[in-house]
């Protein structure tokens, strides 16, 4: 049943284009269940809203994963190349998931820590990413980590803009853009 009442409050999520629709009573109508019902799984919306954040953060990871195991492991610029399209095509096609993802997608910032969350996973695997085609022999322009950080950043900025575009056209251009990106990193 849980996972029914996060399908369905993502469906919900991508209808309503954000969070702030997002209600236990609406959730529960488009899973045909009693408001109540989803309390046994759920304490309150803030709890259920967390849930949504986990689910989706791993279908995210889920697609970043596959797509990179679809190349083969010694084509590594590849792989990264594909991890971040499929991160954009994720984006792409779930606006309202991307803006609530992005903005709760990090904690626990503190002086002198680093922050942690899935938001950063997402990062933190890109950098692996790129930590494979140093050892693989291809040269960086900056260390993996800020490789990481540059193309995820640029990534996001080129989704975001095709998002805040009242047309929304230009959804073509992002897989190329984010391939230039990547290699804009290498030497």
């Amino acid at each position: 049943m849980r996972g029914e009442i996060l399908e369905a409050a993502g469906r919900l999520l991508a209808e309503l284009g954000g969070e702030d629709g997002l209600t236990i009573r609406g959730v529960a109508r488009a899973v045909g269940i009693a408001p109540a019902s989803i309390y046994q799984h759920f304490s309150d919306r803030a709890e259920l809203v967390r849930g949504l954040l986990d689910h989706e953060f791993a279908r995210l990871a889920e697609s970043m994963r596959a797509a990179e195991e679809s190349l083969g492991e010694t084509d590594v610029v590849g792989r990264v190349r594909a991890q971040i399209r499929a991160y954009c095509a994720f984006a792409m096609r779930n606006p309202g998931h991307y803006r609530l993802m992005l903005a709760n997608g990090t904690s626990g910032i503190e002086p002198g820590t680093r922050p942690k969350g899935p938001l950063l996973d997402v990062v933190d695997r890109l950098t692996a990413g790129f930590e494979r085609c140093v050892e693989a022999g291809h040269e960086l322009r900056v260390t993996p980590g800020r490789a990481a950080a540059v193309v995820f950043v640029g990534a996001h900025g080129r989704v975001a803009l095709f998002h805040g575009a009242l047309n929304r056209t230009g959804a073509e251009l992002v897989e190329p853009f984010v391939d230039e990106l990547v290699s804009l990193v290498f030497v």
